[in-house]
């Protein structure tokens, strides 16, 4: 929980293996401390983390692990559900897991005697993204190699089921109540389709223009914005303008890999380059100015998740996960 002066890391963390993603989670759990789940080889850690910048009486940071879930393989992603609640009697700890055999898996925890999990199967290739219902959180949608997005019950019955012309990289799921029968996918052939869960039918799609789009992103501050990478830039949408993008830059010198908007500010957002050999560049960009604000390096870093409510991020690494504090 040190701070770490090289390459402006705000703060790390140490971790018992390698860890290939990292999330924050993304709702209220009902307490001062957020939570946080990374995920290595064959297990996910649950843990706290508080900051200075919102205590003064953190020095620095602090983490605190609460649980570690026996995965038995490699994680590739979590997802976190908004019934996870610190603040009850007993807590519950909700997330389910992508992994490198093709199942996801629901956990449930009271962090004591109660750990349930349930494996859902269906996909038949890589999945790359998850994301619970963000109001209820009694489904869970996934996209995958694939080339289907499939919508999930908590008993693992597949409620929905969209066919798509290329591999699904990323889904989205936004909490506005206008929003909540819709569905954002984006495509690795540069379409980004919203769907609709009561039709089942696509409703509006927007275009890159350019290949491979890794990941993209709905903006939680304001519903109309849509960011994603592709090849080596980022490229932003306003959906009641053009289903081209407003704006694009190019960003990392060979392949963009992710994209997450900040969840305090419209207008800030991180990128991250592809692993190098060595390092995986972390890129803070804020749409009011035309170089990075930020620019971060971690050891082999993989995954990009930010705080709820700080313009703070979050990269794994080789047995760290490495933090960075930007401006607003």
């Amino acid at each position: 929980m040190k701070q770490d002066s090289t390459r402006n890391i705000s703060y790390t963390v140490d971790c018992e293996d390698y860890v290939h993603v990292v999330k924050f989670n993304p709702f209220d759990s009902g307490d001062p401390c957020s939570l946080i789940a990374y995920g290595g080889n064959n297990y996910v850690v649950v843990g706290t983390c508080r900051f200075q910048e919102e205590d003064a009486e953190v020095e620095g940071m602090q983490y605190k692990t609460l649980r570690t879930f026996h995965h038995g393989i490699r994680v590739d992603a979590i997802a976190w559900s908004p019934e996870t609640r610190l603040d009850a009697i007993p807590p519950q700890i909700r997330f389910c897991t992508a992994a490198s055999d093709r199942k996801l898996r629901l956990f449930t925890s009271d962090l004591q005697d109660k750990n349930e999990f349930k494996t859902f199967d269906g996909h038949s290739d890589y999945i790359n993204d998850l994301v619970f219902a963000p109001n209820e959180g009694q489904e869970i949608a996934s996209v995958s190699d694939d080339h289907t997005c499939r919508v999930w019950d908590l008993e693992g019955n597949e409620k929905a089921h969209f066919v798509l012309r290329s591999a699904g990289m990323s889904v989205c799921w936004h909490p506005e109540e206008a929003f909540k029968v819709v569905l954002m996918v984006a495509e690795k052939n540069g379409t980004i389709r919203f769907y609709d869960l009561i039709t089942q039918q696509a409703i509006l799609s927007l275009e890159c223009e350019q290949t491979p789009l890794m990941s993209a992103d709905w903006c939680l501050k304001n519903t109309f914005k849509i960011g994603a990478v592709a090849g080596s830039d980022w490229l932003i949408w306003d959906i009641t303008r053009s289903s081209y993008p407003q704006d694009k830059r190019p960003v990392h010198i060979d392949r963009a890999r992710l994209f997450r908007w900040s969840r305090v500010n419209e207008n800030l957002f991180a990128t991250t380059g592809y692993p190098g050999k060595t390092t995986t560049q972390l890129l803070v960009h804020h749409l009011g100015h035309p170089q990075p604000i930020l620019t971060g390096t971690a050891a082999v870093g993989s995954g990009l998740t930010w705080h709820r409510t700080l313009p703070l991020c979050a990269v794994g690494g080789d047995h760290k996960i490495f933090f960075w504090v930007t401006e607003m």
